[in-house]
């Protein structure tokens, strides 16, 4: 049985010498996780000063799955702490923050801030570099990725398909290309490993894992409407297009966020009586 630490807690983000959030705001513990009260355009404003500080910055996106999974895997849970910038990704995430009394802005959805920093790296003549997909929905996807966001600069790119032996051949094919940014579409938490493990050797200022999103940038994969993204149901769009694999993943997800806020707020009202 997982036993998560269950805690909603806020602080003052860390500086950069001790990793976590850079400058002002709010650094938020949900259930045990780390999430910076950060609404889209201020993640944006954060994410482009790490990269004006050549900062070597890893971003993640937390959901429901990273978050069960931080409890499972002490790796992940170290991850996670030690990132640069945390988005709150999932709507579960921001509706636990909102039941527990310490809001979170809004949801940050990772496909929607990538497509945020394409438009920011066209503007300012900044590269990007996109790792991950296959060679033809990778090709796909950066060539409307361009059509849409003209003057984007496209310092490389590379499919997602390579072993443990051609890490290092990778690493240095992306450092070679010295980009700005660097989106990572690739599974969890192979991305995040990935990440976690090469920042140094990258040498990029700022790398997010973007997971499916190239896949919605190349049009293979549809996203939910407006309307149901901002409800906050844009899972339930997923599992009306696959509900025979992704049933049980988002049933496990759920139950693990009910079980966790219904713990933290006993652990609340029992410390209220005692």
């Amino acid at each position: 049985m997982i036993e998560p630490a269950l805690s909603v807690t806020v602080s003052t983000a860390p500086d950069a010498a001790s990793g976590g959030a850079d400058g002002g705001g709010a650094r938020i513990d949900v259930l045990g996780c780390p999430v910076d009260a950060l609404d889209m355009e201020q993640t944006v404003e954060r994410c482009l000063d790490l990269v004006e500080q050549n900062a070597r910055a890893q971003h993640i996106v937390l959901n429901a799955a990273k978050l069960a999974e931080s409890h499972r895997n002490p790796r992940m849970r170290a991850i996670i702490e030690s990132c640069r910038l945390v988005s709150a990704d999932g709507q579960a995430i921001v509706w636990a923050s909102r039941a527990l009394g310490t809001p979170l802005p809004e949801r940050v959805a990772g496909v929607d801030l990538m497509h945020e920093l394409m438009a920011a790296a066209a503007e300012r003549g900044l590269s990007v570099y996109v790792l991950g997909a296959r060679e033809e929905v990778l090709e796909a996807a950066l060539g409307n990725l361009k059509q849409r966001y003209p003057g984007l600069r496209v310092a490389g790119s590379r499919n997602g398909y390579f072993d443990d032996g051609e890490v290092d051949e990778v690493v240095a094919g992306i450092r070679a290309a010295a980009p700005d940014m660097l989106f990572v579409a690739m599974s969890s938490p192979r991305k995040e490993y990935f990440l976690s493990e090469n920042m140094d050797a990258l040498g990029v200022p700022f790398a997010m894992g973007v997971g499916g999103a190239i896949d919605v940038a190349a049009g293979l994969t549809r996203r939910a409407p407006r309307w149901m993204q901002r409800a906050g149901l844009e899972w339930f769009f997923r599992f009306a297009q696959e509900p025979r694999r992704m049933w049980r993943r988002y049933l496990d997800q759920n139950l693990f966020i009910l079980r966790a806020l219904i713990r933290e707020l006993w652990a609340r009202r029992s410390s209220r009586r005692s």
